[in-house]
């Protein structure tokens, strides 16, 4: 396998633009559009993926989970990689302009019903966040090489009341004490597999 830390902007940009399908993605009616951030930061000499961790909240359906900074598509949002833009910048104080835009993945579900697109980018690092305490308790990043060794994540399945069939949940273990699974996990899998 070409070692992932050596990848160039313009290869990863190339890999990109030949994915395939989405990676245990769970195919839900009725979904709401959204957008996340999938981005790249250099740190020695590594890829990482940033990451955000929502706050614990009885209000959020995804309260205390690992995420991509992103969300909902608003009428002011010209397309989804404006919403991804505009709610990274909304979320943890990254500005647009400060953000290179590598490309897409394919859209992926998620069982809150939304459909997801992830807008892969690569953002300059160190990087002066600024969470907004609301929507962000904390932003982290983990090591490409850590998440493409296949050892570091199971499937697991979930049964929902409203579906048939039990649906297939990326979990990876516990990284500087957090953990990645659903949509988010599904997302990085799939980014992986194109980048292979």
């Amino acid at each position: 396998m070409h070692d992932l830390d050596q990848l160039t902007l313009s290869e990863i940009s190339q890999r990109l633009r030949g994915q395939g399908e989405p990676t245990h993605d769970v195919a839900l009616d009725a979904c709401r559009e959204a957008g996340v951030l999938v981005p790249f930061v250099r740190m020695e000499g590594a890829w990482h993926l940033l990451f955000i961790r929502r706050p614990t909240s009885n209000r959020d359906y995804h309260s205390g989970q690992v995420a991509f900074a992103g969300g909902k598509h608003e009428p002011e949002d010209v397309d989804l990689t404006a919403t991804a833009l505009r709610e990274a910048h909304e979320e943890i104080g990254i500005e647009p302009q400060d953000v290179q835009v590598l490309g897409q993945l394919s859209p992926h579900h998620s069982v809150s019903r939304f459909r997801i697109l992830p807008v892969v980018a690569t953002v300059p690092w160190p990087y002066n966040l600024t969470l907004s305490p609301l929507e962000v308790a904390r932003a982290f990043t983990i090591p490409l090489a850590w998440l493409a060794q296949p050892q570091h994540h199971e499937i697991r399945y979930r049964h929902l009341a409203d579906l048939p069939k039990p649906l297939p949940v990326v979990y990876f273990e516990e990284y500087d004490g957090e953990i990645l699974w659903g949509a988010t996990a599904r997302i990085t899998l799939a980014l992986l597999s194109c980048l292979r």
